[in-house]
């Protein structure tokens, strides 16, 4: 298994822009989708179209086992202790706010804590800053140093008996460092406070084992990982998700209703009320199929080398084009292929739109990270991140690009 046989299996990587093969490096954003995955979705929607759990005729019947089936196959790969932790979402984004709601209807209260840090996306900042509005609490933050580390330090010293939970990236979708979360949940938990663990990047480049984090919650989406888009997983201690109340209520989520008051169905479909995106949730499947290809020893080779010729590339061009990236890793400190950076005199809308015009797609603006940004004194960044069908050639020509680009603008 090579790279070139992994590029083979995502049609969306053969098409040109504006006459330019494409080079996709917005990869932190969304993945493309593999061939099979595209074939499970148009199978689904196809042929398997039926509500679940509900009807009894073979449809419905083979639906369900579609979507149950595929609860096994994620708890098997993150290792979740059982199938009633697996509650399927809408996305990362749709993970969080569910506890953030349902966890802080149970425990949080007028003066309680929750902490956040410095680096973290929209999704683990906003939720939490409603449930504190809601109900009179305090939204604390763990700061980053001035080369995008957490401090780590300060946490035992920021906990305090008031603090109910303490949300944190796995990985910073700008800065790409990844984060000590075994660490930081050792901590908390000294102190008696549970851990939601946002792993939109931490799924993609981890060997997730939910179990050896020890952490209470770990929320993560389906797109990043090549299936489907308005997929996601929560996993939740099943401690936690049991003392918790529904976000939402309706269908599926009940084991009895009446007048007088609703009983709710166990879990994990106390979670999950309503017809839920049953032909797109079963295509972690094959999604998952597709992330086990990529454990091929000889494959991982070459992706390592794609990736540490791009750490070369942005080594050699804070020297000779004077760009600054953010997050750059220390000691021991391991990085994922995610990198964020400003180009004094030129915008990073300007570059990106340039890039964009010779086929290389990437991300600039924010990246949902606005605090991040305030903390570094930029108005937004470009980012480039790589996934696995991503070759040394498309970096050699990326760095070509953006001298061009530069020498445009500046």
């Amino acid at each position: 298994m090579r790279i070139q046989d992994i590029r083979k299996m995502f049609p969306a990587l053969s098409q040109t822009v504006y006459g330019k093969p494409l080079v996709y490096f917005d990869n932190a954003a969304t993945a493309q989708r593999p061939e099979s995955v595209v074939r499970q979705m148009e199978s689904l929607a196809l042929g398997t179209n039926a509500n679940i759990h509900r009807a009894v005729h073979k449809l419905a019947a083979d639906a369900t086992e579609e979507y149950e089936s595929t609860r096994e196959v994620v708890r098997e790969y993150i290792n979740a202790g059982s199938r009633k932790e697996i509650i399927f979402t809408s996305g990362t984004t749709g993970s969080i706010n569910l506890v953030a709601f349902s966890f802080g209807e149970v425990f949080v209260g007028e003066g309680d804590e929750i902490i956040v840090t410095e680096e973290e996306h929209h999704s683990n900042i906003v939720p939490w800053q409603m449930l504190c509005q809601r109900k009179g609490a305090t939204l604390k933050v763990l700061g980053v140093d001035d080369e995008g580390h957490l401090k780590v330090n300060e946490l035992e010293n920021l906990i305090t008996d008031r603090t109910k939970l303490v949300a944190v990236t796995h990985i910073s979708n700008v800065l790409g460092i990844i984060n000590p979360v075994k660490e930081i949940v050792n901590i908390c938990h000294s102190k008696g406070c549970p851990v939601l663990v946002d792993g939109a990047q931490g799924i993609v480049h981890e060997n997730v084992d939910v179990q050896d984090l020890d952490c209470d919650f770990y929320a993560f989406s389906g797109h990043k990982i090549y299936a489907a888009t308005g997929t996601g997983i929560l996993y939740g201690k099943e401690k936690w998700l049991e003392r918790m109340v529904p976000y939402q209520g309706g269908g599926e989520m009940i084991q009895n209703v009446s007048f007088s008051g609703t009983t709710y169905a166990p879990l994990p479909g106390k979670f999950e009320a309503g017809t839920q995106n049953i032909n797109a949730v079963p295509t972690l499947k094959a999604a998952i199929d597709f992330l086990k290809l990529l454990k091929d020893s000889e494959l991982q080779g070459e992706i390592k080398h794609v990736e540490e010729y791009l750490e070369k590339s942005f080594a050699s061009l804070r020297v000779t084009m004077g760009i600054k990236t953010f997050g750059v890793p220390r000691g021991t400190e391991s990085k994922a292929p995610i990198y964020s950076f400003v180009v004094e005199g030129a915008h990073h809308e300007d570059l990106a739109l340039i890039l964009d015009k010779m086929g290389i797609a990437v991300r600039s603006g924010q990246m949902c990270a606005e605090p991040l940004m305030d903390r570094f004194g930029v108005t937004g960044m470009l980012r480039v991140s790589l996934a696995p069908y991503n070759t040394i050639e498309e970096v050699e020509y990326f760095v070509k690009a953006l001298e061009k680009a530069v020498k445009m603008l500046v």
